[in-house]
């Protein structure tokens, strides 16, 4: 089964690159983003660029989708399964939506609607986060994950291979966690499947960047990434029965800390602003990086580096090589708002160093 895991790794991430080469070389000015609008993310970089890597993404997932249809699975098969069934319907939804903002520049009221949608299929397919007990407040923590995590990816898509490389780091960490557990080939399979369409794309991303992913890219990568995360690392409880745990909340914490980070950031500092946490800026912790002194590429670099420790730490923790315990659980907690603590004094100083330049 090794084999069939590679060659889906591999050869996903080969049709991705001649994807998204094949958009690249006929896009001219299709999907060209940086539009003026008032609502629509606004990049770093000032050049007009294709935004059709999310295309590459679904058509890879398409194909995903259909080599797992065919394989031997450890449960039911794909057609039957109704949590993988709500996973592509719900996905499909993201990138329609997304698909639509690329091209009309929707009213955000459509998008939203949209996302809870996504949520709402995702649910419908008994796909949600267990965390109380309670259907009402599960399937509203649900809701919040899965609309909150396709905001944040599309927030996060304002620098060249940022949103790209922190997809990656937190699907290789829920790779090896579902690897460490009773797996879904079919699962597995879907997951390389992405990660090879995020590898391939990550040539033509990388600053500098040839081509964006797009909102269709973002809203599926984000409706992805959230049912990714439900179906394998939302489930770890104590044995004891607490209506809400601490420790069920550390491996989506440290796993999604990039993009937690940012959203949070840009979120706290703009509601204290008195402004809208979904217009547009260049007020996220990639661009005070830059501000600070550090190069596109070293913000790449220094983003993905507290991905991949991050990640580790939680896959360390999930393994039992860190012992997980009361004490690991709240330094799990302490880790994440250091990080985030020190990037708010990185932040503070990029802001006045960029004002008194």
């Amino acid at each position: 089964m090794i084999s069939v895991f590679v060659f889906a790794l591999v050869f996903s991430t080969a049709i991705s690159l001649v994807l998204n080469w094949i958009l690249l070389k006929f896009s001219k000015n299709l999907g060209i983003r940086n539009k003026n609008s008032d609502n629509q993310q606004v990049r770093w970089a000032a050049q007009e660029k294709p935004a059709l890597g999310g295309i590459a993404f679904f058509l890879v997932f398409l194909l995903s989708v259909s080599i797992a249809g065919f394989l031997p699975s450890n449960t039911d098969n794909l057609f039957y399964n109704q949590k993988l069934i709500a996973i592509i319907v719900a996905t499909t939804v993201g990138f329609i939506i997304g698909l639509a903002d690329d091209a009309y520049n929707t009213n955000p009221l459509v998008k939203f609607i949209g996302q809870f949608t996504c949520a709402f299929i995702l649910i419908l397919g008994n796909l949600y986060i267990e965390a109380t007990g309670n259907l009402a407040i599960d399937y509203f923590i649900t809701t919040l994950w899965v609309v909150g995590l396709m905001n944040s990816i599309n927030m996060l898509d304002n620098m060249d291979a940022i949103t790209t490389t922190a997809s990656l780091t937190i699907l290789a960490s829920i790779s090896f966690i579902l690897s460490k557990g009773a797996y879904e080939t079919t699962s597995v399979v879907l997951i390389l499947g992405v990660i090879g369409a995020l590898l391939g794309f990550l040539y033509f991303n990388w600053n500098p960047a040839k081509m964006y992913m797009g909102d269709s890219g973002s809203q599926f990568l984000g409706v992805f990434l959230a049912a990714a995360s439900i179906l394998t690392i939302w489930g770890e409880r104590s044995d004891y029965s607490g209506i809400i745990q601490l420790k069920q909340f550390v491996l989506p914490l440290l796993i999604f800390t990039v993009p937690l980070m940012d959203t949070l950031t840009v979120t706290v500092r703009r509601l204290m602003r008195k402004q809208s946490p979904f217009v547009g800026g260049k007020d996220h912790t990639t661009h005070q990086l830059v501000f600070f002194g550090f190069t596109e590429k070293q913000t790449a670099l220094i983003l993905i580096s507290i991905g991949i420790v991050s990640g580790v730490l939680a896959c360390l923790l999930y393994v039992g090589i860190i012992p997980w315990t009361f004490t690991t659980t709240i330094l799990s907690y302490a880790y994440f708002f250091l990080v985030f603590g020190i990037m708010q004094v990185v932040y503070n100083i990029g802001k006045k160093r960029h004002e008194n330049a």
